[in-house]
């Protein structure tokens, strides 16, 4: 996974209340999209949700910038916008990522083995390892207790090392 490495340097996170829009835009855009791409399964999907979300944060830019995380609550706003669609569409027709030949890592085996987590797990993934969040940041981007990010990670992690390698016999005692 150290080809998730986050495009932003969160320990930058107190100097953000002095960014401005077009600075944050430029510094955060590619790596939520990225990782709302991942989280979604789709990276049109995960782009569209990146446009809604950027939109929302600019039109409310005077609070997101005092934010400890705005690129979490841009994410989060993009994840509620997503899948509130999706909601919408299933209604209608059922919905299922587009195939896309668009990588979204490095290693198509880990696009295809996270597409296998429910979402749940895979956004505390992709929050934790993609963008390099702490627990704390991971939970208010979520909106879950840090308990909750650190068991999800843990299920996730487990069911992705046995999809990347099923013949390690390692198992995670309980």
């Amino acid at each position: 996974m150290a080809d998730l490495a986050p495009e932003f340097d969160p320990t930058e996170v107190h100097l953000r209340s002095s960014l401005t829009f077009d600075e944050f835009y430029a510094r955060s855009y590619d790596s939520i999209a990225r990782a709302l791409s991942l989280t979604l399964g789709d990276p049109n999907w995960g782009a569209e949700a990146t446009d809604e979300a950027m939109t929302r944060a600019y039109s409310r830019w005077k609070d997101v910038s005092t934010y400890d995380n705005p690129e979490g609550w841009t994410y989060r706003v993009g994840l509620n916008w997503a899948y509130s669609w999706q909601r919408k569409l299933a209604r209608k027709l059922p919905w299922t990522p587009e195939t896309s030949t668009l990588p979204v890592t490095n290693d198509p085996e880990l696009d295809a083995a996270l597409q296998t987590l429910d979402p749940k797990y895979r956004s505390v993934v992709v929050c934790r390892y993609f963008l390099d969040w702490s627990t704390e940041q991971t939970a208010t981007a979520l909106d879950i207790a840090p308990g909750t990010v650190k068991s999800r990670l843990s299920t996730g992690l487990t069911q992705l090392r046995r999809k990347l390698d099923p013949t390690n016999p390692r198992e995670v005692k309980r």
